[in-house]
């Protein structure tokens, strides 16, 4: 009741976040939906059924990881001291973000269920025929225990991630403890060493799974069905070592905008981006890893005749949509934990365009290191597939 209330009484951004967050969950359950619809009209094609379930945990984890971003900038999780007298410590805190996030992700999965069943023709009149019929797998039976099954794995999946994640999170310094942490070094990121192994892993055994294949190597548009796994293993090391080398990048770039007798602006960008390097840069890394994927999918298929599929494209555009929303989300709360610093700049007498022009800045030293280097990787996993 609780979580309830204080949903409808939260601000139209946080709500607004949510419904994309349902949104998202929707999507999500209706690819499983599709997939089980498919398994249920072709049982004699099992593996590419086992194949289809594989590659909607691609779009599945980008909403957990969404639904994440979104529990950890709710304002009505936050932790504060004052909250211990009430008995909402870290612990009911986060048992009352996971509430919230199953709430609204299991409005999604509802919503995906009725979607489904209407398309299918089991609430009304079927809408569709033909090749639409037969990825919604209309004209057999669904097994309803399988498919709450599948529905149940964004909610749960969605809201066990987002409650670990602010259980963990410590209870809001005091002003003295914020000052003493501003004089501590920042540490720097270790996992740049890592990523870039497993980056050089995922192109390797695209290239290998790619050998031997004369024509149609990566058949992924409109068959899901019939893309190889080691395609999608690689592509999959490939972003988690991208993820991985995203907080030692962007500390790099904070070193680098420090570098050859900076300026204030320079000084207050540089630090910035180190401080919130392990916060941003693992959204920014995997942000990465989905447009590398796109850049590669649209070499691979410019000008040919095979169109993306309906399931491709919407498993592209979640993918895609939650990636981005997590970033702007991780950037707002890397924001509102930076207030008390803006602040005390500006009652120092830092003008507001110096503070405007360090955003800027930032923004334009991350595209110029980043974009680079996700166009090379996205040619590099192009290159075995078309060769």
């Amino acid at each position: 009741m609780l979580a309830l209330r204080l949903t409808r009484g939260s601000h139209p951004l946080v709500l607004m976040r949510r419904l994309l967050l349902a949104a998202a969950s929707a999507g999500v359950g209706f690819l499983l939906l599709c997939t089980l619809g498919y398994a249920s009209g072709h049982p004699a094609n099992a593996p590419s059924s086992v194949l289809r379930l594989l590659w909607c945990a691609v779009p599945l984890a980008a909403t957990v990881q969404f639904a994440v971003a979104v529990a950890r900038t709710d304002p009505s999780t936050r932790p504060r001291p004052g909250l211990f007298a009430s008995g909402l410590g870290p612990a009911r805190l986060a048992v009352l973000a996971a509430i919230s996030t199953a709430v609204s992700t299991t409005l999604g999965s509802v919503v995906a269920l009725l979607f489904f069943l209407h398309l299918r023709g089991d609430l009304t009149g079927l809408p569709f025929d033909g090749s639409a019929a037969e990825f919604l797998g209309a004209g057999t039976p669904l097994p309803l225990g399988a498919a709450l099954t599948l529905l149940a794995l964004v909610p749960l999946a969605s809201s066990a991630a987002g409650g670990l994640a602010l259980r963990s999170r410590p209870v809001a310094p005091s002003e003295a403890q914020e000052a003493e942490e501003d004089l501590a070094p920042v540490p720097t990121p270790t996992g740049l060493p890592w990523g870039v192994a497993l980056i050089a892993a995922g192109l390797a055994v695209e290239a290998y799974a790619s050998r031997g294949s004369s024509g149609n190597p990566f058949p992924l548009p409109g068959r899901l069905d019939s893309t190889p796994a080691a395609v999608l293993a690689g592509w999959t090391l490939t972003a988690i070592g991208l993820a991985m080398a995203g907080p030692g990048l962007t500390h790099l770039c904070g070193r680098l905008l420090q570098s050859v007798r900076p300026g204030a602006v320079r000084l207050l960008a540089g630090r910035v981006l180190m401080d919130e390097a392990v916060r941003i840069g693992r959204p920014l890394g995997i942000v990465c890893a989905v447009v590398s994927g796109v850049l590669a999918a649209s070499v691979l298929y410019t000008g040919g005749s095979r169109p993306f599929g309906p399931l491709t494209a919407l498993g592209a555009v979640l993918v895609l949509g939650c990636t981005t929303a997590t970033l702007l989300t991780t950037a707002l709360e890397a924001k509102q934990a930076r207030v008390r610093t803006a602040g005390t700049l500006l009652r120092l007498g830092a003008p507001a365009s110096a503070l405007r022009a360090a955003a800027a800045l930032r923004a334009l030293v991350l595209l110029a290191v980043l974009a680079p280097l996700t166009w090379a990787i996205a040619e590099l996993a192009a290159l075995p597939l078309t060769g």
